[in-house]
């Protein structure tokens, strides 16, 4: 089974990464998977119109890098702006979709890539960031023995409408993929990459190991449990944005019966049409 299509604590994981998509307004969604997993995604999303989004698919044949994802959905793109996540990366924090709607002002108006920050503590599993006084980002070093920083390069990034040009004049690396950063740094040398530092009021959670993804379903019950909020609830982040309706979310919620994720939905539904 597709990792992605494991439970982090009460949904699956794919849900985590779609919300963040959704909270920065991306409406149309294209899912890259193997061609034998397909099915599965395509059984558990379907077309996104329960959503409020639409949902597109296709296959990478072989795990040829990250940046062949601008290559497979070049036509996806049709020359706009594009936004990547990653199927297994995590992020929660006040204040993280205001970041995401100016992460998509900025390549929009002032072009360029938006990548995203996290301090880790062991850095070297990742691609890491190295800035300048004023925080500018000067470079990115791919899982260096040494690091530079503590600053790791999350699994988001938003582009401007020239990522698939860029994308088509990488070279495999010495492991024979596509890398990611080495598109960014394409960015990084012409002066175009911004770097926004989440902070230590977001929790961003690669679930990349079993240690990890046990890590972040204890997150995610925690923080469920005190604080009486859903991550990643894809009907109310819909409702929210304007995507559907509340009737709409309160219909949905219905259908699910007496689980407790159709209670919290139908609740969430009930409170926004009050304050509506």
């Amino acid at each position: 089974m597709s990792k992605q299509l494991l439970p982090v604590y009460d949904k699956p994981m794919i849900y985590y990464p779609v919300s963040v998509l959704m909270l920065a307004g991306v409406r149309e969604i294209l899912i890259i998977t193997t061609p034998h997993e397909q099915d599965q995604f395509i059984r558990l999303l379907g077309d996104g119109s329960r959503w409020g989004v639409s949902f597109t698919y296709a296959v990478q044949p072989s795990p040829d890098g990250l940046a062949q994802a601008f290559l497979i959905g070049a036509d996806h793109l049709d020359g706009g702006p594009a936004a990547l996540v990653l199927g297994d990366n995590i992020f929660f924090g006040h204040g993280l979709g205001e970041q995401l709607s100016d992460a998509v002002s900025d390549v929009e108006k002032e072009r360029g890539c938006t990548l995203f920050g996290y301090r880790v503590s062991d850095p070297e599993r990742y691609g890491v960031a190295s800035v300048d006084r004023e925080g500018r980002l000067v470079d990115i070093e791919e899982k260096p023995e040494k690091p530079k920083s503590s600053l790791a390069i999350t699994g988001l990034y938003f582009y401007d409408s020239d990522v698939v040009e860029h994308a088509r004049a990488l070279q495999p690396s010495p492991r024979g993929e596509l890398e990611i950063t080495d598109l960014n740094r394409i960015y990084v040398e012409r002066g175009d990459a911004r770097l926004v530092d989440l902070g230590r009021g977001t929790a961003w959670l690669d679930t990349g190991t079993q240690d990890a993804l046990m890590e972040a379903g204890q997150f995610v019950q925690v923080l469920q449990h005190r604080q009486g909020v859903t991550i990643a609830c894809l009907e109310e982040i819909a409702m929210q944005r304007g995507f559907i309706s509340a009737d709409t979310a309160l219909a949905l919620a219905d259908e699910m019966g007496k689980s407790s994720y159709g209670a919290y939905l139908r609740q969430a539904a009930l409170d926004y049409l009050d304050e509506r």
